[in-house]
């Protein structure tokens, strides 16, 4: 483990798991199931915001998520991963041939926390800027892989939210989060 990162909050099994459930919520879906949703531990029944994104053969085929905590992380997978499957209007809907080579990979969010322009850490964060009801959101992943440094990660978190660029510098709430990621996509 690299010094000053974290342990995984979720373990192995845990990652399995919920991976597991993604899959399955996907699954139920196409073949008319029932899929219950009650978490099982305590772990699991804790509120969080998640992301599922689901890629097909190496492509992206869907990315849903809730950013903020208003079900349990077991709930919050199984739905994004459906939501990601079959709502996602980027994409037309999962068939029941696909399903089954999807790969997946989850983040799960902190809740979001205020935070001052110049503690966030690119690859670390995932910013959330609000003003005037207007929200964006960006992963922490997504700065690192367009080599973006601090500032250029919260104007494009600006313009995520349809504001101007530099309204984190005039009175936009900041928010960060952390996510743990991992998946099937060489991430496990």
């Amino acid at each position: 483990m690299s010094h000053g990162a974290s342990a995984p909050e979720y373990s192995a099994l845990e990652r399995v798991q919920l991976i597991r459930l993604a899959h399955e919520s996907i699954l139920s879906k196409v073949q008319g199931r029932e899929l219950s949703l009650d978490a099982p531990s305590p772990h699991f029944a804790e509120l969080r915001g998640a992301f599922t994104t689901l890629y097909l053969r190496g492509e992206l085929r869907g990315c849903v998520g809730y950013v903020l905590p208003a079900c349990s992380v077991y709930r919050a997978v199984a739905e994004t991963a459906r939501a990601a499957a079959f709502e996602d209007n980027r994409f037309s809907p999962v068939t029941a041939e696909e399903a089954p080579a999807l790969e997946i990979e989850l983040s799960i969010l902190s809740p979001p926390q205020p935070i001052r322009a110049e503690e966030i850490e690119v690859g670390r964060h995932g910013l959330l800027i609000s003003l005037h009801g207007r929200r964006g959101l960006l992963l922490p992943q997504v700065p690192v892989e367009h080599g973006w440094d601090r500032t250029t990660f919260l104007e494009q978190t600006c313009k995520k939210a349809e504001l101007p660029r530099d309204a984190w510098q005039k009175g936009a709430a900041i928010e960060a989060f952390t996510a743990e990621i991992f998946g099937e996509k060489g991430g496990m």
